[in-house]
């Protein structure tokens, strides 16, 4: 069955065929959510409530528009109204100052503040077409800087810097994606163009990657992670940049500068017990999970995800998220063995 048969079947109440119409938008609706609101979960749940609202209405769907467009209009009022519910997700970084690394931690925000990483199976369409109008490509979008450049803007303009400059939408399509304006879509974005422009890296994590090629990047990953597993301080700090920085959330203290790091790393996370790390991908970028050792279950369990961010051939920043309930999203192990 094509779309139109599927659709139509779909008008009739075939629940079956709706699953099949909807199912090829479904990752890039989610990449949309998740660039929206800077948490996968909450993408996941705006994705929901989108595709209910579309099942729902969509005897009033008259294609009038694509089915991509009605849908993408569907989940941005979803992540809208999930937006107006929550507070803001930030990093760290932006949360306050740099925090003293011979001071302890204090005890975490749990609250739904911090931006959460996404694994890159969940955000990238395998073949998708680059869009000519687009303005940053796909991997460029979710970088862990890009999300939190966007959680910046108002949930208006952000809405209309990702349809128009990632996703390639006409200031028309927009317009009526957001029941508005062209003119007022023109304004909004170069708005957002102002605060993007003040807040994001000169330097895209994709530029340095393709610089760095891939054997450089596996010597540098695994470096890392023996580093780690070895409790080697000196050997983590040569490899950063001297402004560098680290933040764990959900604490709120992160760190900047090399010496800094290091200093902290010696006295609080690299002074426990044994570790290993399994490499992944998040956000278009280099990332390790990380598990601890638990004497009582005998083996290692899910303790974080070390996202990294890379600057010549060095690491710039390294934010490690102690989402220990993450790792299935991820697909990762549940526990590694004594011996693994």
């Amino acid at each position: 069955m094509n779309e139109s048969d599927l659709l139509a079947a779909a008008k009739r109440g075939d629940e079956n065929a709706f699953g099949r119409l909807v199912a090829p938008y479904r990752r890039e609706l989610q990449t949309h959510a998740y660039r929206m609101l800077g948490s996968a979960a909450d993408a996941e749940d705006a994705l929901q409530d989108a595709l209910l609202g579309a099942w729902r209405g969509l005897a009033r769907f008259e294609g009038r528009s694509s089915l991509r467009s009605w849908l993408y209009t569907i989940t941005t009022n979803a992540s809208l109204k999930a937006i107006r519910r929550r507070p803001k997700r930030v990093l760290p970084i932006d949360y306050g100052p740099p925090a003293d690394p011979h001071e302890r931690q204090d005890q975490p925000l749990l609250e739904s503040v911090w931006i959460e990483p996404s694994p890159d199976e969940q955000l990238f369409v395998e073949d998708d077409a680059a869009n000519p109008e687009a303005h940053y490509e796909e991997r460029e979008s979710v970088e862990l800087a890009f999300i939190a450049v966007l959680q910046h803007l108002p949930a208006r303009q952000r809405a209309v810097l990702i349809l128009r400059d990632v996703l390639g939408f006409s200031a028309r399509e927009t317009a009526e994606v957001l029941e508005t304006t062209p003119t007022s879509i023109d304004s909004a974005l170069q708005r957002a163009h102002k605060t993007v422009e003040k807040r994001l890296p000169e330097r895209s994590q994709q530029t340095a990657l393709r610089s760095l090629g891939d054997a450089e990047l596996r010597k540098l990953v695994d470096g890392y992670m023996a580093a780690w597993e070895s409790a080697d301080v000196s050997a983590i700090a040569a490899m950063l940049a001297d402004d560098a920085t680290l933040a764990m959330p959900p604490w709120y203290e992160w760190y900047s500068g090399r010496d800094a790091i290091a200093a902290f790393l010696a006295r609080f996370p690299l002074s426990g017990g044994a570790r290993r790390f399994v490499p992944t991908r998040a956000n278009g970028q280099p990332a390790a999970a990380h598990y601890a050792w638990d004497a009582d279950a005998e083996a290692f369990l899910p303790h974080a995800i070390h996202v990294l961010g890379l600057e010549g051939n060095g690491i710039r920043d390294i934010m490690i998220f102690r989402t220990p309930e993450a790792f299935d999203r991820f697909g990762l192990p549940e526990r590694i063995e004594a011996g693994g």
